[in-house]
């Protein structure tokens, strides 16, 4: 499902009016087109996991508007936005019923609309979510029946990518969803992410600190500094743009290697 969403003038401060108020989102705006799939860069501390938090209604900001698809959910309490919006996390154990099946974690996604109360799992559903796993290639069509607590990190987090995807999210939001990985793993589900966002054309945001995956996924990248957007770049830009540019970019706005930068 392809949404716009529209960031406009968000800021945030935390611990207002004492010594340590920090300033989080500073009059950030952003604009997603339907179909989207923006990289975004940062330091630590940049605002990044801050935004992806306002997003998600995890707070009030303190001024701005968060529009998707066309409506204002600014001020919607969190757990109605989760039924548009998905998200997925460094660590593979969040965002899932460890001690459920695989079948049955993919059920509760896939009836997520459908349902606040209850879900079955039929015959019809089951053949849906065996497929939809074979598509993965990671053999796991045939543990339909395992816990997904069993799972690897990589395969836990391509089931948690094929759950956000049956929920048929308006927002699909990836907070750095590879960093708990090996990098085996991590670029499977790299490429997992790609096929599924690209084959169901969902508008998508992935916090990265890879500056190699931020120029090869998606078709737009951005960087945040202190709350503030600092870079944008999309089109011939981008495709001209070499991971050791934006590594120069980073640093220059104070970023730092040791912040899990990769080149290779």
């Amino acid at each position: 499902m392809s949404s716009s969403l529209s960031l406009i003038n968000l800021t945030k401060k935390f611990e207002k009016g004492t010594i340590n108020e920090k300033v989080a989102l500073d009059n950030f705006s952003l604009e997603v087109a339907p179909g989207d799939f923006i990289t975004i860069l940062g330091s630590n501390g940049a605002g990044k996991s801050t935004l992806f938090n306002a997003i998600l209604g995890n707070f009030i900001t303190d001024e701005g508007n968060i529009i998707l698809d066309g409506q204002d959910i600014t001020f919607e309490k969190d757990y109605k936005r989760a039924l548009n919006i998905s998200c997925l996390y460094q660590n593979p154990l969040r965002g899932t019923a460890p001690n459920m099946t695989i079948e049955e974690n993919l059920a509760l996604a896939y009836t997520r609309k459908a349902s606040k109360s209850f879900f079955a799992v039929n015959k019809k559903d089951s053949a849906v979510f065996r497929e939809a796993l074979a598509q993965l290639d990671l053999g796991l069509e045939d543990r339909m029946k395992t816990k997904m607590g069993l799972l690897s990190g990589g395969q836990r987090q391509a089931a948690s990518l094929l759950m956000a995807a049956l929920a048929q999210p308006k927002l699909l939001l990836l907070d750095e969803h590879t960093a708990a990985l090996d990098p085996s793993a991590a670029q499977k589900v790299l490429k997992i992410t790609r096929d599924i966002v690209a084959r169901d054309n969902i508008t998508t945001l992935m916090i990265t600190h890879d500056m190699k995956n931020a120029l090869s996924y998606g078709n737009r990248t951005i960087m945040m500094d202190s709350g503030r957007l600092v870079l944008d770049i999309s089109g011939e830009e981008r495709e001209n743009m070499t991971p050791s540019d934006l590594v120069k970019f980073f640093t220059e706005r104070g970023g730092s290697l040791s912040d899990r930068t990769l080149l290779s």
